[in-house]
């Protein structure tokens, strides 16, 4: 039996989709840009998801949210059609965008971690050798509007949305710290010192070993039918929770087990005509079929 997916209300998480093929399908230019971002806003204002930071490179995302309602697969698969569907179009393509393996949706158990992830989103173009700096990187990069405050109004792309649709002729997408996090000045801080010590630490190894950057031009004039060279590795682990103290990965292991465990007892009793409660994050039945959900624990 397949683990049903679970989806638990205030819940952090890092997103992470992969083009078809590694091509670089989202390599930056006006229109990509545009179409992510306002992908992105009307996703997350339909589905009530609270955007902490979207780090886009040419063929793969990194978004981190907060999910207060618990509606993260709603959201997931919302915004990946219609980012999907609108850049085929821009691009003139037919075939499937996304690379067909499962979305990759960590769940980042405390503040140390959301901030880890965070800095590693950001710094995704620094990291691959692609930009000096996180804020040369042409593509959808939220760190700057994030740290600073920044609301950003998306016009609805031509390219692909009707102007007589249902799809809203603006959206608007502030990135936002929850308070869940902490005071928001300290993530600000803290955030932008560990950008800036990846940023400093790639610099001083890429002058060492005598390296260079792509740049920002020889990006932009790549074409969105190449992938990188390098092999990618495979079969590898699909971690499905991420934590720096070994203690909370181990208790949130812990309670995705019971969690399986509880489900596959309810489903039992459910097929054979039994009255039953299904454990807080049941998704799948509770939207298609409407079984009963137990309250999540405070």
């Amino acid at each position: 039996m397949s683990i049903p997916r679970q989806v638990l209300p205030k819940t952090f998480y890092m997103i992470t989709r992969r083009c078809t093929q590694r091509q670089f399908l989202l390599r930056p230019d006006n229109s990509t840009n545009a179409t992510f971002l306002y992908c992105l806003a009307e996703a997350a204002d339909r589905f009530g998801i609270e955007v902490i930071l979207p780090s886009v490179l040419s063929n793969h995302h990194h978004t981190i949210v907060f999910d207060r309602h618990g509606r993260i697969i709603e959201f997931t698969e919302h915004l990946h059609k219609f980012v999907a569907r609108a850049m085929n179009a821009l691009r003139g393509r037919w075939e499937n965008f996304w690379s067909s393996e499962p979305v990759s949706l960590v769940r980042l158990v405390d503040a140390n971690d959301v901030l880890d992830k965070l800095v590693y989103a950001a710094s995704n173009p620094v990291k691959d050798q692609l930009v000096d700096r996180v804020h040369h990187w042409p593509g959808v990069n939220g760190l700057s509007a994030l740290l600073n405050d920044r609301e950003l109004t998306l016009r609805r792309p031509r390219h692909f949305f009707r102007s007589n649709g249902t799809m809203p002729a603006e959206a608007t997408l502030r990135l936002v710290i929850p308070p869940e996090l902490g005071d928001p000045d300290e993530i600000r801080r803290a955030l932008r010192a560990r950008v800036a010590a990846v940023e400093a630490h790639h610099a001083q190894a890429r002058a060492g070993r005598g390296e260079a950057i792509v740049g920002r031009r020889a990006i932009t004039q790549q074409s969105w039918r190449e992938h990188p060279p390098s092999a990618e590795r495979r079969r590898g682990l699909r971690p499905r929770v991420a934590a720096r103290r070994l203690c909370s990965r181990l208790e949130a292991l812990v309670r995705d087990r019971e969690f399986v465990s509880t489900y596959r007892e309810c489903r039992k009793r459910w097929l054979a005509g039994l009255a039953t409660v299904f454990p807080a994050g049941t998704y799948w039945l509770r939207r298609f079929a409407n079984v009963p959900i137990a309250a999540p624990a405070t």
